[in-house]
């Protein structure tokens, strides 16, 4: 359980009304304190000082302007089980971010976390973190889905809300993240205001609110196998738009396959990679296609993950993620593309 320093600022703030619609007693969390952290002592000690004996799994998420490597990271999110830390990064700065990074950093601590590409990306540009031992709930997601014999759909994601709103995993609406959403775009500095308004504090703790509640669900619906697949897509996913090439041997090792994997029947799995591809500056729509057409029969052909910055960047780059014979199959099309370009 997180201890929280005396020091702490706490938030007087409730859920957003729409999530405290008759919800279930397990998912009653509305009471639970919102702390807003300045300054490294204001965290709880054993997140801070992660250790092998003491493993910790903590909700998480960051919100700012633009979130990517030139965007502005303006708050982390922990949601702890008895307690939520908006990690105010504008006001701590890189020393209140620094001192975070054990843990972030930390096999010690799992971070779950809803699509974790943009928010590893700007930690990693921003503050020099390498996001690690991530859980990422979108990735869970689909893995349950094809345990249970569903096929996914190319650039088919559920969105944060969604997940939510699924009664398998919370089941409660989320209105208010869309009036915020509306506010981003009247006002895209929205993240930067100080102090922090009341609808700030909520919808930042809200977004990781039910996140260890949707981890637990979810765990115990994975075999061994797909357990496996979660905790190495996750970590390639989170390092995809951190790197500039093949090589990303300066990050942690991904998991290996386990001996047991085999327990619940099927073959070996393959070894999944991640495979950077440089594209000529300009010819990015090319390689993607009207309304995305010729990326996403790319996708259809060889079942890999393809994935590429979009305006936010990186521009000249296709990041590509999945069983070595499938990120091949994929290299070798969109190099036979690129050289009729």
């Amino acid at each position: 359980m997180a201890s929280s320093s005396p020091d702490s600022k706490r938030a007087n703030v409730s859920m957003s009304p729409d999530l405290d619609d008759k919800l279930p007693d397990e998912l009653l969390v509305a009471s639970i304190p919102i702390h807003i952290v300045t300054a490294a002592n204001e965290l709880p000690n054993e997140f801070l000082n992660p250790l092998p004996e003491r493993q910790l799994v903590v909700g998480f998420d960051c919100e700012g302007v633009d979130l990517c490597r030139d965007g502005k990271l303006c708050i982390m999110q922990l949601a702890f089980p008895d307690a939520i830390y908006l990690v105010d990064a504008l006001a701590g700065g890189e020393t209140l971010m620094k001192a975070c990074q054990p843990a972030l950093e930390s096999s010690y601590v799992t971070k779950v976390i809803h699509d974790c590409k943009r928010d590893s990306e700007a930690l990693h540009f921003q503050f020099g973190i390498k996001l690690n031992n991530i859980v990422d709930t979108q990735i869970a997601y689909y893995l349950i889905e094809e345990q249970e014999g569903k096929k996914r759909l190319p650039d088919d994601y559920i969105s944060f809300v969604g997940l939510l709103a699924d009664t398998r995993y919370c089941g409660v609406s989320y209105v208010e993240k869309e009036e915020v959403r509306v506010l981003l775009r009247q006002d895209p500095n929205f993240w930067t205001h100080r102090p922090l308004t009341d609808m700030m504090i909520r919808t930042a703790a809200d977004d990781v609110r039910f996140l260890l509640h949707i981890y637990h669900r979810m765990i115990e619906k994975l075999n061994i196998r797909s357990l496996w697949y979660l905790a190495v897509r996750s970590a390639l996913n989170s390092r995809c738009f951190c790197i500039d090439n093949d090589s990303h041997s300066d990050w942690p090792p991904l998991p290996p396959i386990p001996d047991n994997i085999t327990a619940d029947g099927g073959d070996n799995p393959e070894e999944e990679i991640l495979s950077v591809l440089d594209v000529p500056r300009g010819k990015m729509g090319r390689i993607i296609g009207k309304k995305g057409a010729s990326i996403t029969a790319v996708k259809e052909s060889c079942g890999a993950e393809i994935l590429t910055g979009g305006n936010k960047g990186p521009p000249d780059k296709v990041f590509i993620i999945g069983p070595v014979k499938q990120v091949r199959k994929a290299e070798a099309i969109l190099r036979g593309r690129l050289m009729d370009l």
